[in-house]
């Protein structure tokens, strides 16, 4: 470790509690895509590795520790060419289809909407259904939400019933079609509009189960794309509110180093690529404030959220590997572009209701990584397992007197950075305090002055690597991993108490502590 560091400093008043930071934000996402379902997820009833009706048992174990909160099926790309009813029945009389957006493979359909749900009930995950609008029609689209959360004897309840299910599931988030300007139909966004109405209006709230449409939304910045959606959303509808249609409008963001040809290695990297991908990551702050305010024009009492439900890091696959799997490995550096992104999504929870990272299981920035029996953690997943005290938690907003910042580039037109993420909440009289060092060379104190509350004993631990590309492999799981962390200084006075924080080169640290008022 470097002997110099610099020094921050931050206010947190502990008796002001802020917005509610949803548990939804730490959400993910699993596509039928490479090896995230099938090896992933899903390894079948006969197989040997331990599972539980075919989905495997380390891997649900491991994602109920992160407290998965929800989990969006079927994609992606692959959502709109997946026909509902060819994954439902037997699983030998099943059809089988191509899946032409990843890899030209076949798809048996083996795991399909009983096995989804399945799932989420192994997780106590909410299921995140996006339907097919690309090439599927309104009535599947209507027929599928009955089979799903419809409890009578109409068609699809019986359809459903004949199938092993006779009560109907609970379905929170629905999503009406995947990336419409690309390949989900090469769309404007004034066609998209005119269709996901349609489908909109057909996707019914059957029963006591309630339906939060969510409409897709824009790439990265294209904040035109947003205000097109917001403008048809809340045209002719008279007195009613514009959630009566749609409840949310998503957009994806995706963080690399290079160029979509040539997006850089997910292991091997310099440090201008390093300090490239977190000023790239740095950017979703801007990025969420952008359309936040486009909807705040249309919707100034946020009756419609936003949703950010495709981020992550997406490197060149791996070598070896079939190129439409995006595999990657994932290291230290992952890690902090997930508190990056953290740190914004704190910051925007007033707008912000869900988010899923892309994708859970081998695929692009996972959770975990499995090959055979193994299953390996990856940096990542440990910085979620560390968040999980921020779940549905009141944020606690961090006032910064003096925040370091660092220039990576040599020119001196190169924007500066900031080399600290702290974020803090309370739930139930307990303090979560998270704090990242970016820096992957220096050391980082920060002197949090912590006011009108008192701390108990104070409990926190580290994570961070041998560098900032070191990753966990099947020689070495526990590369890198959380550990007990004690370079803290505890100073009290009467109004509160100061924490002094020393943080590792590229590191990120969790503390937690019981507050009582002073």
């Amino acid at each position: 470790m470097p002997d110099q560091h610099s020094t921050a400093s931050a206010v947190v008043n502990l008796d002001v509690p802020g917005p509610t930071i949803s548990r939804h934000l730490y959400g993910h996402f699993a596509e039928h895509l490479g090896r995230c379902i099938y090896e992933g997820f899903w390894v079948g009833e006969e197989s040997s590795i331990p599972h539980v009706d075919g989905i495997r048992s380390d891997v649900v174990e491991a994602l109920r520790a992160i407290r998965i909160p929800n989990l969006r099926w079927p994609g992606g790309c692959f959502a709109d060419e997946y026909h509902w009813k060819d994954g439902i029945g037997p699983r030998e009389d099943r059809p089988q289809m191509v899946n032409t957006h990843w890899g030209d493979v076949v798809e048996s359909n083996h795991f399909g909407t009983h096995e989804f749900m399945r799932l989420c009930e192994l997780l106590g995950a909410e299921p995140y259904i996006s339907a097919n609008i690309g090439s599927g029609t309104v009535r599947e689209t209507s027929e599928w939400v009955e089979y799903l959360t419809r409890g009578d004897q109409a068609p699809m309840s019986q359809l459903r019933s004949r199938h092993g299910r006779e009560t109907p599931w609970n379905v929170t988030f629905f999503g009406i079609g995947n990336e419409p300007w690309g390949c989900g139909g090469q769309m404007t966004a004034e066609q998209y509009v005119a269709v996901a109405r349609q489908h909109a209006t057909y996707a019914r709230n059957h029963g006591q189960n309630r339906l939060c449409r969510i409409a897709a939304g824009a790439s990265d910045d294209d904040y035109a794309w947003t205000e097109t959606l917001m403008k048809h959303l809340t045209k002719g509808l008279g007195d009613k509110r514009p959630a009566d249609i749609f409840q949310a409008i998503s957009f994806h963001f995706y963080t690399f180093s290079g160029t979509w040809a040539d997006k850089g290695s997910a292991t091997e990297f310099s440090g201008e690529e390093y300090w490239a991908t977190i000023t790239k990551a740095q950017q979703i702050r801007e990025i969420l404030a952008g359309h936040a305010a486009v909807m705040d024009a249309y919707d100034p009492h946020r009756t419609v959220g936003l949703a950010l439900d495709e981020w992550g890091t997406w490197w060149n696959v791996e070598e070896g590997t079939n190129p439409g799997f995006l595999y990657q490995q994932n290291t230290m550096r992952d890690a902090l572009v997930a508190a990056v992104h953290f740190d914004a999504f704190h910051a925007h929870a007033e707008r912000l209701m869900l988010a899923n990272i892309a994708q859970t299981v081998n695929v692009l920035q996972a959770m975990v990584l499995t090959d055979g029996h193994q299953m390996i953690l990856t940096p990542t997943y440990h910085v979620f397992e560390m968040s999980v005290g921020h779940h549905d938690a009141q944020r606690l907003d961090v006032h910064w007197k003096r925040q370091p910042t660092t220039t990576p580039g040599e020119e001196p037109a190169d924007p500066a950075v900031d080399a600290l993420t702290v974020n803090a909440s309370v739930k139930d009289g307990v303090l979560t305090i998270t704090a990242a060092n970016l820096d992957p060379d220096q050391a980082n104190t920060v002197e949090l002055e912590l006011r009108g509350a008192h701390l108990g004993t104070v409990s926190a631990r580290v994570l961070t690597g041998e560098t900032v590309s070191t990753h966990n492999t099947a020689a070495e799981p526990q590369a890198v991993a959380p550990r007990r962390f004690e370079d803290i200084e505890t100073l009290l006075y009467d109004r509160g108490t100061q924490l002094n924080l020393t943080l590792p080169p590229a590191s990120f640290i969790t503390l937690c502590a019981d507050i009582t008022a002073t």
